[in-house]
C-alpha cells in the first residue's frame, strides 16, 4: 500500500428495480479529488478479501465502492464459504444480467455523486462473476478502464456486448484454469479484436481460478502481485 490513510464503511443504495442495495465503501482521507472505482464480488459476497481489495485501493487513491450484488436473495453482509459453493449457489445463479446491470448503475451514480470522485475517471475491477460484472459496467456506463480477474460468463453470455465496450479492458486469467478454457478466453479477445476495441490480454501460466484471493487454495502470491501491479498501471494509464 502506498500509506494513504482511508476511510471505510457502508452505504445504502436504491436500485432502479426498488430494491435496496447495501455496499461497502473505501476512500482516501485527504482532500481532494479522486478516481472511483467499482469493485464487483466473486460469488462469495463482499466478504474480506472484496473489502481488503477496496481498502488497497483507497490507499493507493481511489474512491471504491464494492456493491452486494446478492441483495436481492441474501442478507445484507452475506459471505459464503469458500470451501462450499452449494451454499452460494443459489444467490450466484439468481444474478441476471439485467439486473446486475441495474446494480452496475446505482453504485456507477454513487460513485458520480460523490464530491471526492473526479467524474472522468471511474473505472471498475472484479473477479470471477464480478469479472463479468466488470465487463457488463463497461458497456452500459462511462468508464476509463475495466479490468476483469478470470471472468467467468462473459463467453458466450455477453459477447453481444463487445460492440458497446466504451473503454480500454485488462483481462487477466488463469493459464490452469479449468473452468474457464483457452478456447473461451479466445472467444472473449476474438470477439472484442473483431470490434476492434481496445484491450490487453494477460495469462498467468502457473496460476489457476481464483488466484487473486490470499484467502482460496488457489492462491499464487508471484501471479497476485504481478497483477496487482498490473492492474495499478493499467488504471492509472
Amino acid at each position: 500500500m502506498s500509506g494513504i490513510a482511508i476511510g471505510k464503511g457502508k452505504v445504502e443504495l436504491e436500485v432502479g428495480d426498488g430494491t435496496r442495495m447495501a455496499a461497502y465503501v473505501a476512500s482516501p482521507e485527504r482532500g481532494g479529488l479522486h478516481p472511483g472505482l467499482l469493485v464487483f464480488q466473486e460469488a462469495f459476497g463482499v466478504n474480506g478479501h472484496i473489502r481488503n481489495v477496496c481498502d488497497r485501493f483507497a490507499a493507493e487513491g481511489y474512491v471504491a465502492i464494492a456493491p452486494e450484488l446478492f441483495h436481492r436473495t441474501a442478507p445484507s453482509g452475506f459471505e459464503g464459504s469458500y470451501t462450499d459453493f452449494a451454499s452460494v449457489a443459489p444467490h450466484f445463479q439468481a444474478v441476471t444480467t439485467e439486473t446486475a446491470e441495474l446494480d452496475v448503475l446505482a453504485a456507477y451514480e454513487w460513485v458520480r455523486s460523490n464530491a471526492q470522485v473526479k467524474l472522468n475517471e471511474i473505472s471498475s475491477v472484479g473477479f470471477c462473476m464480478g469479472g463479468r460484472v466488470s465487463f457488463l459496467a463497461n458497456s452500459a456506463v462511462a468508464l476509463r478502464g475495466a479490468v476483469s480477474f478470470y471472468g467467468g460468463g462473459i463467453a458466450p453470455g455477453l459477447l453481444d456486448r463487445a460492440a458497446k465496450l466504451q473503454a480500454p479492458s485488462l483481462l487477466i486469467w488463469g493459464g490452469l484454469d479449468k473452468r474457464i478454457t483457452a478456447e473461451y478466453r479466445k472467444a472473449v479477445t476474438d470477439a472484442l479484436t473483431a470490434q476492434q476495441k481496445i484491450y490487453v490480454n494477460v495469462e498467468f501460466s502457473r496460476a489457476d481460478h481464483g488466484f487473486f484471493c490470499d484467502e482460496r487454495a488457489a492462491y499464487e502470491p508471484h501471479s497476485a502481485r504481478q497483477a496487482w501491479a498490473l492492474a495499478l498501471e493499467f488504471l492509472r494509464s
